[in-house]
């Protein structure tokens, strides 16, 4: 017996001398020394080398571990064995090809994407009119009917009641230049030329009007040279650019009334014209799908200049036949024709006018309608129109 291993604890594997070294599996012999005194010792039991972790779904050996992470958000690492097979392992029943198990916690991936959830259908939206439609026809029939009393009842009348719109019409529209862009067209000259330039029309006809226009427009280039030179040129080319558009153009209306059946004549004009704003919009609301110019004016449509023309076409044949003093239905589906063409035109000269100011209304004057501007916006070209179908066809006496 060799004296070291005396009263020495046995070393892990060592059972017994031997010039082998350990042996595993071997049961013991007996105690190592002899003496009655030495404590007895149990043999231990053979434990073998644990396999690593996540090791097959059949063994259970480490069942008394923790099998699973000890938050959510932890997964495994790794998901699958990655160990070499040993002696001891049972043999495997998953199939080779059949995929390993997810981690814990992960979401499975469906091979087949799921169906996208029908959107929810909008509810059909009702089309506006964007305006106060009860204001709006309030309005109208107010205006014809002072019109339509002035008209057939005192002509001078009449005349004041053109010379008054023009004069708020350039109001409006030197305040918005000025508003918006700085340009100080003068107004005193602009309404006092103005309202002159309407009388003279129907005083001394179209050279009364003439006239009438170039005396406004030195009366602007005057009457700005009281102020700095800055912004000269803009201020006068705005001011009588005001006294072409409004005044001017409305003269023909008085030139019109100088006609023995000039009431009629103008009554035929502001029907056609009313007419064919009418037929747009409403042919245009409720079918119009084609923009007709969306850069200028996004709201008006092709169906809608179809509505117009329709529309005019029958009222000029209408109003030519039975109101006009030797006039005939086929001039008026021409006058109808050339009335639907100058009114679009019209409306989006000033569509144009008022995008290049930023605003959407020349005024606030109207309820329902804006300004006397935007009222004004499709007769003001369509007079000279009217004027000039009326003398071709049945002469200006």
């Amino acid at each position: 017996m060799n004296d070291s291993s005396w009263g020495a604890p046995p070393q892990a594997g060592y059972w017994g001398p031997s010039d082998q070294g350990p042996v595993q599996g071997a049961a013991p012999a007996g105690p190592t020394y002899d003496a009655p005194e030495a404590q007895q010792t149990r043999p231990m039991p053979i434990v073998p080398d644990e396999p690593a972790y996540g090791g097959h779904q059949d063994d259970d050996r480490g069942a008394a571990r923790l099998s699973g992470p000890l938050f959510r958000d932890e997964t495994r690492q790794p998901p699958y064995d990655t160990r070499q097979p040993q002696p001891y392992d049972p043999p495997r029943t998953q199939p080779a090809d059949m995929p390993y198990a997810q981690p814990y916690g992960a979401v499975p991936q469906n091979p087949e994407p799921m169906p996208d959830a029908p959107s929810p259908v909008p509810a059909p939206q009702k089309k506006s009119a964007g305006r106060d439609l009860g204001a709006a026809i309030g309005v109208g029939v107010g205006l014809g009917a002072v019109i339509i009393a002035s008209l057939f009842v005192v002509k001078a009348v009449f005349i004041g009641v053109i010379a008054v719109a023009v004069v708020v019409g350039l109001w409006e529209l030197t305040s918005r230049l000025q508003e918006r862009k700085g340009i100080k067209a003068p107004l005193v000259p602009l309404a006092v030329g103005g309202a002159a330039m309407v009388v003279a029309g129907y005083v001394r006809g179209a050279e009364g009007a003439w006239v009438a226009m170039a005396l406004t427009a030195l009366a602007v280039l005057v009457w700005r040279m009281t102020e700095p030179p800055e912004g000269y040129l803009k201020d006068v080319t705005a001011g009588v650019f005001a006294a072409f558009y409004v005044p001017f153009l409305a003269t023909f209306v008085a030139l019109m009334l100088t006609a023995d059946d000039g009431a009629w004549r103008v009554m035929t004009f502001l029907l056609l014209t009313v007419v064919s704003d009418t037929g747009a919009y409403a042919v245009g609301w409720r079918f119009g799908t084609h923009k007709l110019a969306p850069r200028i004016s996004p709201g008006k449509t092709r169906e809608g200049l179809f509505g117009a023309v329709s529309f005019a076409m029958v009222a000029g044949a209408l109003c030519m036949q039975f109101l006009i003093d030797d006039g005939s239905w086929w001039q008026g589906l021409v006058l109808g024709l050339a009335v639907a063409a100058s009114a679009t035109l019209g409306d989006l000269g000033e569509s144009m006018i008022k995008r290049d100011l930023g605003i959407k209304d020349m005024g606030t004057l109207l309820p329902g309608h804006g300004g006397i501007m935007d009222r004004l916006d499709s007769l003001l070209p369509t007079a000279p129109v009217v004027w000039l179908l009326m003398v071709l066809f049945v002469g200006s006496a």
